[in-house]
């Protein structure tokens, strides 16, 4: 494991106390620091025993009253101060009220973070391998912590929920290669090397050795999950009004009103509806969205075979809107124009993500794919979806921040990121695409419509299952009941058309990360709202690429800051 080097009391600006604090968390944090993009900790690996976690949260608590005593000297340092207020102020707020010991969910918990940081590390060199093989050496010991943790959860009697803890011991015994037909996760990690070891049995050898311990490991925690852990959990899914508050607090960084949220996401979800039925008229007149939806999925023309030819045409479409788009909508830095599709291992959650750039931009931004064992693949959705993981969506978003050394401080730049602010900004850019007519097929303009009724019903069950509201009575599905897991994945079936096994993982990821499936359209409607008021502010003098160059200077934030700051870009 690792320590954190001590942060100097004596600092006199907010730039310092960040500079200081992210230096002490990526020590704290290795597997977050290969995440964020930050260099000199691949050797190591997070201590998520609950010594490792309370270290992390003293951190974060002396660093935010450092930055309370500080009188910033302009706007842009008031800016950065709020934001890292904001941010440590949040994660403490969840730290306090326990949920440190139940952190475990289906796509962003300790559990992955320990597996995708693998991802991340680069393999080109003997050094590499090296660091590679140290920091799986400590897979097991990461894994005693979070084990460890989850047990102090046990005991306070604050278990995380029986599906989240069974849906994450499937995900931790195919890593390990418990489940049947499935290749350990270590083993397909340093299979290129012990193939082509050559003169370097020593390294081969340490790297199986590391490879074999960590894969049982990770299977071991699977089975503790499912037989010791998952008997002791509770049943109930919903976190209930006040947890639901706190952690969509900490996903959007602002107080919703959940009521009204509830009633617009209702509202967006029928409006979009109607405008898909609009597009699906020029698809197939006379036919209706489902049979359009029919059509799509299932006409040969449409569709890619293989995961191969998947990933070099999204690589080839991601390309292309970074040729287009650079000098036209956007001036994209030469760093950012390096974008890499990638499709994601198997044994994780159904979601496409992105991942950032390293901060000197070695590592580029890339997007993962993950297949959940298809070969075929139909294109109308893919497009928006490319647009949104890559360009104009995260990568512009986040590697642009990344970028910006000379406007936003190193906190800004690697842990500042808030899903409302960053999926409101990819779920916008989906949309502004369409704005700027790329997506003038129609069954690509479909394919985003989908995806944006896909976000509105997020809206609904999101909220509706942790806070058991009722369902409408003018809606067809249940109406007038109180949500459940299955209303919910029955929604997502009738009303966005995903398969089976998408729905019932995206229906686990909502119960397991309370607040962050909102996020996207949540966020969307503040950046929408906020051009408008920048345009009516402007009037004849508004500038569509100066607005969001001047909105991707301010760095990421949390939406009610934001809101305050784009009626004036």
């Amino acid at each position: 494991m690792c320590g954190g080097d001590v942060m100097p009391e004596a600092v006199t600006t907010v730039d310092q106390v960040a500079e200081a604090y992210v230096a002490a968390a990526a020590a704290l944090d290795p597997a977050g620091a290969t995440r964020q993009g930050i260099a000199g900790h691949e050797s190591e690996l997070t201590d998520f025993s609950p010594d490792g976690v309370a270290a992390r949260a003293e951190l974060a608590r002396r660093s935010r009253r450092q930055v309370q005593t500080i009188r910033p000297g302009d706007d842009r340092e008031q800016i950065a101060a709020d934001v890292m207020v904001e941010r440590l102020s949040a994660d403490l707020d969840a730290h306090d009220a326990g949920e440190w010991c139940r952190d475990l969910n289906v796509l962003s918990s300790p559990l992955q973070q320990i597996r995708e940081c693998f991802d991340l590390m680069p393999t080109a060199n003997v050094e590499d391998w090296e660091a590679l093989a140290a920091r799986m050496v400590a897979v097991p010991a990461s894994l005693a912590g979070l084990r460890a943790t989850l047990g102090e959860g046990l005991a306070a009697r604050t278990p995380v929920a029986r599906r989240q803890a069974l849906a994450c011991a499937g995900q931790a015994r195919s890593w390990g290669g418990a489940t049947n037909g499935s290749l350990p996760y270590f083993t397909r990690l340093v299979e290129p090397y012990l193939v082509g070891a050559g003169g370097r049995p020593a390294l081969a050898a340490r790297l199986g050795s590391a490879a074999r311990a960590a894969n049982a490991a990770m299977a071991d925690l699977g089975r503790w999950l499912a037989e010791e852990y998952a008997p002791r959990a509770t049943e109930r899914d919903g976190v209930g009004a006040d947890r639901y508050r706190l952690l969509a607090r900490g996903w959007n960084g602002t107080d919703l009103d959940l009521d009204e949220t509830y009633s617009w996401g209702w509202e967006e979800l029928r409006r979009i509806e109607d405008e898909m039925a609009r597009v699906a008229q020029q698809i197939l007149p006379g036919a209706g969205v489902a049979e359009v939806r029919e059509l799509l999925e299932t006409d040969p023309a449409r569709a890619i075979e293989g995961e191969d030819n998947l990933r070099r045409w999204l690589q080839d479409l991601m390309d292309e809107a970074l040729g287009d788009l650079d000098g036209t909508h956007f001036d994209i830095p030469a760093p950012l124009l390096r974008l890499e599709a990638m499709i994601a291992p198997p044994g994780g959650a159904a979601a496409q993500y992105y991942t950032g750039p390293s901060e000197d931009f070695s590592r580029p931004g890339r997007t993962w794919y993950p297949t959940q064992g298809r070969t075929r693949f139909p294109l109308w959705g893919e497009v928006s979806t490319a647009y949104h993981e890559g360009v104009p969506g995260h990568h512009l978003q986040v590697a642009m921040t990344q970028y910006l050394t000379d406007r936003l401080n190193r906190f800004q730049r690697t842990m500042a990121f808030t899903a409302g602010h960053g999926e409101g900004w990819a779920l916008y850019a989906e949309r502004l695409m369409g704005e700027l007519g790329y997506l003038a097929n129609p069954d690509y303009e479909l394919g985003m419509l989908s995806a944006q009724a896909m976000r509105a019903a997020r809206v609904v069950i999101d909220i509706g299952l942790h806070l058991e509201l009722r369902i409408p009575t003018a809606e067809t599905l249940a109406p007038g009941e109180r949500w459940t897991p299955t209303s919910a994945v029955d929604l997502l079936r009738e009303r966005v058309s995903q398969p089976h096994s998408f729905v019932t993982s995206e229906v686990d990821r909502y119960l397991g990360m309370p607040g962050q499936a909102i996020s996207y359209k949540v966020g969307e409607r503040v950046w929408l709202a906020g051009r408008e008021a920048a345009r009516k502010r402007r009037g004849s003098a508004f500038d569509l690429r100066t607005f969001h160059a001047r909105a991707l200077e301010l760095g990421p934030m949390g939406l009610a800051a934001l809101a305050r700051h784009l009626e004036h870009c």
